[in-house]
């Protein structure tokens, strides 16, 4: 067909070819309604790109339970080059590609890895990919190359995937609309399509109603006479549609061709792959022969050759939803009998699931055989949707119910909390036993937390942990921890009591006790009060955790992560938020990342080494923004607050306690004000600290609401509340009393020389000192250097004061810097301020920042590119950017341009 009036479309995709052509990467989804044109743009920009190679895939609605189906058929020329991905990205892509057999893959190390291999296939020639009818692709396609084309910049790639519907499948990506023709070439195609000679006001309306839209311009008036045309045409009833309107015109064709071609557009219609050999097999197996079925043509509807397509997606929709039930169980029926059951059983059960009329214990059976190698690929949609069939086909009411457990817990998995809660609450409803109910009130538990209700998912843990113990105890234990994890978040003090008395009331576990155990019953101790009992329990969990296995780590490890700082080691908090990244990292559980990456960085905070936690914030936010997945912003507030930084860490904070209030989440509003109370502290403003402090030391959140209180007893201290700081060195007493670390010592220490025991200040910077919180040794040079200076000795205090300037500087804490800078001057010392390299933070943008810093550390391109979900070829091209904005040429140049705290850019 003549491209008519598609300048605009037609340029927009010129430009795309050319930038590709330049060393850019690209993405457009052109949009627009069925039959608007957009295949046959895609079409041209395949035409106009001469040089480039060229991937093709389409989806198929039929296939959109089929868990990668769309990304195979992207994919599969590519193969050959997968042995240049990185081993994880490797092994992730060939499970889902059905190439090996392994445990699931995170999805988002798949989307890094389709990156990769585009970006490896761009760097022979440029790549142009094209993927029609992406409304219909499976949803684990769908996600795959959404995440790809948001990370494109660089890699000589153009991603062009047409859809019928904006931003519903790819949402957030550049996008071209298509429209109907304008009237004059409307009308150009039309006089070029009907052999009549039709008058002026019955072309105005056959051009008006069909929108100017080409397929129905050329399909609507094929076979109608000059008079119905006229007539007839643009009498559209009030529930009609265009896309309706050129399916009727299709089946009004279909109509006219013998029933044996008929039967041969229903099967062809029913098998996705477009195989002749399947279709003529199901065919034979129906009785149509090829004679028969293409003795007086198919009318164009369809194309018989090496693959057998459809004159457009409306004809294959048409004529299955047209179809009456029986007659499409039948072909189903004969399209499952030649699907070989080696080599393609997931598309054989669904054809058989599709053929069954009513309950078929077989068919279930196999539907769920099909749900465990989609789980197996990571097609977490997919196993879904087999596991919901093979419930729906299920008569007995034991295995009925499993299904529906097992359907639930996928549909959660696939992220879809409606249809996961509506199985739950079918198995718990249908439930005979209370074994099947208690694991359907876990799934609710689970289902409460993923939802955000943060008030609803403690107790609901709860409760499911305590119907599970009669039947699998260890279950419980796990579901027990978990709970804990919830009512830490949500603050839920009395859930945290009932939780400590159902697991201290647990009977003891044959053998050695698990890092589970010791956890379960450490936290358990210091809800009810047991501090020295807790110390030597958690103690004991810090040694077992330090080979803590891969499974226990990803479910629950992220709860254990509060072992450490509750008995006030700072070393072994350091050591497991560490390993807990690395192993969550190997393991390739990307959506896991960004939670233990800000345990990470609030535990490397305390070290004073800001540019790390700048470059671990970094990679929280950017995993966080390229999975979709929410991140509270602990770590900038930690950040934002250790420099002082006003006017950014207040309007960060407001939003942060608003936002915590809102959703119930206690923990938020712990730490959004203990960093309160530290930025204000360091700016001394000690009523607003003492104030902000308080808050936070009153929430029941164990180990964090420990934390505000040194804050308290400063400022309190300051603004003369004597009895407030008492109050709060008992609490800090009986929290790091029992703990013999030189973090809770020191601080005790420090604390107890601000309430008249001056010569525990030494005490203090001994303590400190043989630890790694530089930040914390600090402060406390800094308060012996004030009261030093009160009791004038300021020869003495210079000593102390001047280190504290010198450590606080290095470190970027400014409004500490600037305290402790104002103090010396006090005694008669000239200081002058410093600052850090406004140069590096007005010129570099946020990624070349993360990207500088994490380059700095010592991480190659592909390690940065893991990070930040970048290809290497995309992370080379910004280190260009940077190398010319600060002036250098190499990697090793950039370690002295840019300052230590470089997270100072931020």
């Amino acid at each position: 067909m003549q491209l008519l009036g598609r300048r605009r479309e037609c340029a927009a995709l010129d430009r795309t070819i050319a930038a590709v052509r330049t060393g850019e990467s690209r993405v457009l989804v052109v949009h627009g309604t069925a039959g608007v044109g957009k295949t046959t743009l895609l079409d041209y920009a395949v035409r106009s790109a001469p040089g480039l190679r060229v991937l093709r895939a389409a989806g198929v609605e039929s296939e959109m339970e089929l868990a990668f189906a769309a990304l195979h058929q992207l994919c599969a020329p590519l193969l050959d080059l997968l042995h240049r991905l990185p081993e994880p990205q490797r092994h992730a892509l060939e499970v889902v590609l059905g190439l090996r057999t392994g445990s699931p893959p995170d999805r988002f190390l798949v989307g890094l890895a389709v990156l990769s291999l585009l970006s490896e296939a761009s760097e022979q020639t440029p790549l142009l990919c094209v993927v029609d009818d992406a409304q219909w692709m499976d949803q684990a396609s769908a996600q795959t190359l959404g995440f790809v084309a948001r990370r494109l910049l660089a890699e000589s790639v153009a991603l062009l995937l047409a859809t019928r519907d904006r931003g519903k499948v790819l949402p957030g990506l550049p996008d071209l609309e298509v429209v109907g023709l304008r009237d004059a070439d409307a009308h150009a195609l039309l006089n070029s399509l009907t052999h009549t000679s039709l008058e002026g006001p019955i072309r105005d309306r056959i051009v008006a109603e069909t929108r100017g839209n080409p397929l129905a311009l050329v399909e609507l008036p094929r076979g109608l006479s000059l008079t119905q045309m006229a007539g007839g045409l643009g009498l559209l009833g009030a529930g009609d549609t265009l896309p309706g309107r050129i399916e009727q015109s299709f089946l009004d064709r279909m109509a006219q061709l013998p029933e044996e071609t008929r039967r041969l557009l229903l099967i062809a219609a029913a098998e996705p792959l477009g195989d002749p050999v399947l279709v003529w097999a199901a065919a034979r197996r129906l009785g149509v022969t090829p004679d028969a079925a293409l003795a007086t043509g198919t009318d164009g509807l369809l194309t018989v050759g090496e693959q057998i397509t459809f004159r457009h997606p409306l004809v294959r929709s048409a004529v299955y939803q047209a179809a009456e039930p029986a007659q499409r169980r039948a072909v189903h029926l004969a399209l499952a009998e030649v699907t070989d059951e080696t080599t393609d059983p997931d598309r054989r059960a669904w054809h058989r699931a599709a053929a069954a009329p009513g309950p078929d214990e077989d068919v279930a059976a196999e539907l769920e055989r099909s749900a465990g190698r989609a789980q197996a690929r990571g097609g977490r949609a997919a196993a879904a949707a087999f596991l919901q069939r093979s419930m729906q086909l299920t008569v007995d009411a034991p295995r009925r119910i499993r299904r529906a457990l097992a359907a639930a817990e996928a549909t959660l998995q696939a992220g879809d909390i409606d249809q996961a809660r509506h199985f739950a609450e079918l198995a718990g409803r249908d439930a005979g036993d209370e074994f099947p109910r208690a694991r359907a009130e876990l799934i609710r538990g689970h289902i409460a937390f993923a939802a955000g209700r943060t008030g609803e998912a403690p107790g609901a843990l709860l409760a499911a942990a305590q119907r599970l113990e009669p039947y699998d105890m260890d279950l419980a234990r796990e579901t027990y921890m978990l709970a804990y994890g919830a009512a830490l978040m949500a603050g839920a003090g009395d859930t945290m009591q009932a939780i400590a008395r159902a697991t201290a009331a647990l009977p003891p576990r044959d053998g050695p006790p698990r890092a589970l155990d010791l956890v379960l019953a450490g936290y358990g101790e210091l809800v009810i009060g047991d501090r020295a009992r807790a110390v030597k329990t958690l103690r004991q969990a810090v040694v077992l955790m330090a080979e803590l296995p891969v499974g226990d780590a990803l479910v629950w490890g992220w709860v254990a992560n509060g072992v450490p700082p509750s008995i006030w080691d700072d070393a072994a908090m350091r050591a497991l938020s560490d390993r807990q990244v690395a192993v969550v990292r190997a393991a390739g559980a990307l959506a896991h990342l960004p939670l233990e990456l800000t345990a990470s960085g609030m535990s490397t905070s305390f070290t004073g080494d800001l540019a790390a936690v700048t470059a671990i914030a970094a990679e929280a936010e950017a995993m966080a923004t390229a999975l979709g997945l929410p991140i509270s912003p602990y770590v900038r507030l930690r950040l934002t607050a250790l420099r002082g930084r006003e006017p950014e860490a207040s309007a960060l904070l407001a939003r942060t306690i608003a936002q915590a209030e809102a959703a119930g989440e206690a923990l938020g509003v712990t730490i959004s004000q203990w960093s309160a109370a530290v930025l204000r502290n360091g700016l001394g403003r000690f009523e607003q600290a003492m104030a902000a402090a308080q808050a936070s030391a009153a929430m029941p959140v164990l180990w964090v609401a420990d934390w505000a209180l040194p804050e308290l007893v400063e400022a309190a201290v300051r603004v003369g509340e004597i009895a407030v700081a008492r109050s709060a060195l008992d609490r800090l007493a009986d929290s790091a009393g029992p703990c013999d670390t030189d973090w809770a010592q020191g601080t005790l220490a420090r604390c107890r020389a601000l309430l008249g025991e001056p010569e525990l200040y030494r005490t203090a910077i001994d303590h400190l000192g043989r630890t790694q919180l530089r930040a914390e040794l600090a402060r406390a040079h800094l308060l012996y250097g004030e009261w030093l200076r009160r009791n004038r000795q300021r020869s003495d205090s210079r000593h102390h004061l001047r280190t504290a300037h010198e450590m606080f500087t290095a470190m970027g804490l400014e409004a500490f810097a600037e305290r402790s800078r104002r103090e010396l001057a006090a005694t008669g010392e000239v200081v002058r301020r410093r600052t850090v390299a406004a140069a590096v933070r007005d010129e570099l943008t946020a990624q070349e920042r993360q990207i500088a810093v994490l380059v700095r550390s010592g991480y190659s391109n592909h390690e940065v590119g893991e990070r930040l979900f970048l290809s290497p070829r995309t992370i080379e091209w910004h280190l260009g950017k940077i190398y010319t904005k600060l002036g250098v040429t190499s990697r090793r140049h950039l370690r002295d341009a840019l300052p230590h705290d470089s997270a100072a850019a931020d």
